[in-house]
């Protein structure tokens, strides 16, 4: 569609949803066919040139997203979702808010860095084609394990958010966790990985979610043949409540003591603190400890989470984290959206 095309599509939107003006009058105004402004009027809707949303009045989103972004200083995206809403329900209703909110940030001449997972997949399911030029998605950690090569269900995911932007693609061909720290070191040696890497540390936007170690929806890490039985020993003899990426953490944000950790091949905390921003993206009961360990590190600066688990994590923050955060809120602006629900003004 050319630049008059759009402008038509720009101009029925606007008399449609701003002017409440019915499809006839728009229809005289353009000089055409009341199908024809439908027609136009969805591809407004389809294009993300108008969004609609509902917010239902009874909503605690807009409080406990100002609630959250004030104790850990960073920007909360709270999605209103029913307290009686299934699991599937609420990580559907994420994902579409994570998508709109990417497609809002990514743009030209950057470059996107994905960790795999089921959440992620929900958000890849729900991007709408947005055409940038010179811009790189990256794959965050290996995904190979003892079962399988994990290449095809790590491709499909990473080429899905390439597709959406018109990005080029860099997969990272590498097990998610290595047999030995050894073995990571030499391959981290290799040019082929260090090229990967070298793409990743250039990121402008890290998007994750965190993996739970328990709970009745497991996280794929855990579920799909990524760990041994005396690994998942180990992980709860030292604490681990999920990763981010595929590092372990321990619900005090701690990481680097984890004997694991020196096999995985994700970004540590550290090495993520590097991107300027960092998307978490979250929905699950079972996600609420992780949750708080990864904003306990400090290495999320965006928060998408539903409104059920929102309550859950302010139920579950200590003292000490509403103390521990005051420097950090003072000395950093919190980023956010006008009028997004949890946004601090």
């Amino acid at each position: 569609m050319g630049v008059d095309g759009e402008q038509d599509v720009l101009r029925a939107a606007a008399m449609y949803y701003l002017q409440d003006m019915k499809m006839e009058v728009i229809a005289r105004h353009l000089n055409t066919s009341r199908s024809t402004v439908s027609r136009l009027i969805k591809r407004a809707r389809a294009t993300g040139l108008v969004e609609i949303t509902l917010r239902p009045a009874s909503s605690r989103a807009p409080g406990l997203g100002q609630s959250i972004s004030s104790t850990f200083g960073i920007s909360t995206y709270v999605v209103p979702v029913p307290d009686s809403a299934e699991h599937i329900e609420r990580l559907e209703q994420v994902a579409r808010t994570a998508a709109k909110l990417l497609a809002s940030w990514f743009d030209s001449d950057m470059v996107l860095g994905i960790a795999w997972g089921t959440t992620l997949a929900a958000v890849s399911r729900n991007l709408t084609h947005k055409p940038t030029r010179g811009s790189a998605v990256v794959q965050l950690n290996g995904a190979a394990n003892n079962r399988t090569s994990g290449i095809e269900y790590a491709s499909d995911l990473i080429s899905s958010f390439g597709a959406a932007f018109d990005a080029s693609v860099h997969h990272f061909p590498v097990p998610a966790f290595f047999d030995f720290p050894e073995t990571k070191a030499a391959m981290w040696r290799e040019r082929s990985v260090r090229r990967v890497l070298d793409v990743q540390r250039r990121a402008d936007i890290a998007l994750f979610s965190v993996g739970a170690v328990a709970g009745a929806v497991p996280s794929h890490v855990y579920a799909a043949g990524y760990l041994d039985d005396d690994d998942t020993r180990t992980l709860h003899a030292e604490g681990v409540v999920g990763d981010i990426c595929t590092v372990f953490m321990r619900a005090d944000g701690s990481y680097r003591d984890v004997a694991l950790n020196a096999r995985a091949t994700g970004p540590t905390p550290e090495e993520l603190n590097r991107v300027p921003r960092r998307v978490c993206v979250v929905a699950g009961d079972n996600k609420v400890g992780p949750l708080l360990a990864a904003l306990r590190s400090g290495v999320v600066t965006d928060l998408v989470v539903d409104e059920v688990t929102a309550t859950h994590l302010l139920q579950s923050v200590s003292a000490r984290d509403a103390a521990g955060r005051v420097t950090r809120k003072l000395g950093t602006p919190v980023r956010g959206r006008l009028g997004w629900p949890g946004d601090v003004q």
